[in-house]
């Protein structure tokens, strides 16, 4: 019969001799900006030596008695002054080389906010909006993070109208299909993209157009919030693209 293998206690011994314990928590925050048309993602230049010259996400380690949401926020605070913005906890990355000085494991959170309504207080390491289908080599495995988090908002922006958190009271159909292409990376129909959105019931034709645009004049709509509050636990079951 084979002896069984005891499992040390990780409640009883001590931490500092445990190897396996010798690694560093961090959090990552993937902020997405729509601006001109264009789906952008807040970038910094990195500081190590090892990624001289590229540019990363906004992070930072976990302080000894913080926990990963008010990382999350105290990183976007100190990076870019950014108060009030909703964060999503995305995925955790955790492969051993990911980090030059040693074992990171990070978890990262991502939002989706409209540029112009959110002025940046701070601007070091020359902090600012890249078009994300133009961002390619990035520090650390910052891409791959990227990456990931941009296939999780193009699904999500199909299964909850968090895209509506982008528009004005007032917009047009135009306005929210421009938002819809620049996020899906896609050309929609005009068609069906306002016959699948009138399906769901929750634009409000406010009967009212467009004024001073230079083109012709569209109508303008608003989001039912009453609407989506009453179907989405039963029946509302997103917007297939």
């Amino acid at each position: 019969m084979t002896p069984s293998r005891r499992i040390p206690n990780i409640n009883t011994t001590p931490l500092e001799i445990r190897p396996e314990f010798q690694f560093a928590i961090s959090v990552d925050c993937v902020i997405f900006g729509y601006d001109d048309d264009v789906l952008k993602v807040l970038l910094i230049k990195c500081d190590l030596p090892e990624f001289k010259g590229k540019w990363s996400l906004l992070g930072d380690l976990l302080l000894p008695e913080e926990d990963l949401d008010a990382a999350s926020y105290r990183v976007l605070r100190e990076r870019t002054g950014l108060e009030n913005v909703f964060l999503e906890q995305v995925h955790t990355f955790g492969d051993v080389k990911r980090h030059p000085s040693g074992r990171v494991v990070t978890t990262v959170y991502f939002s989706l906010l409209n540029v112009r309504d959110h002025q940046l207080k701070q601007l070091d390491n020359e902090l600012h909006w890249h078009p994300v289908l133009e961002v390619t080599d990035m520090a650390f495995d910052h891409k791959k993070i990227l990456d990931t988090c941009y296939k999780t908002l193009q699904k999500k922006v199909q299964e909850e109208p968090i895209i509506f958190n982008l528009m004005e009271n007032k917009f047009s159909l135009r306005e929210l299909q421009n938002i819809y292409e620049a996020i899906l990376n896609i050309r929609l129909d005009r068609r069906n993209f306002r016959k699948k959105l009138f399906t769901t019931s929750l634009l409000t034709d406010l009967d009212e157009f467009e004024k001073d645009v230079p083109h012709r004049p569209g109508k303008l709509y608003s989001f039912n919030h009453e609407r989506y509050a009453k179907i989405r636990r039963k029946t509302f079951v997103g917007i297939d693209f």
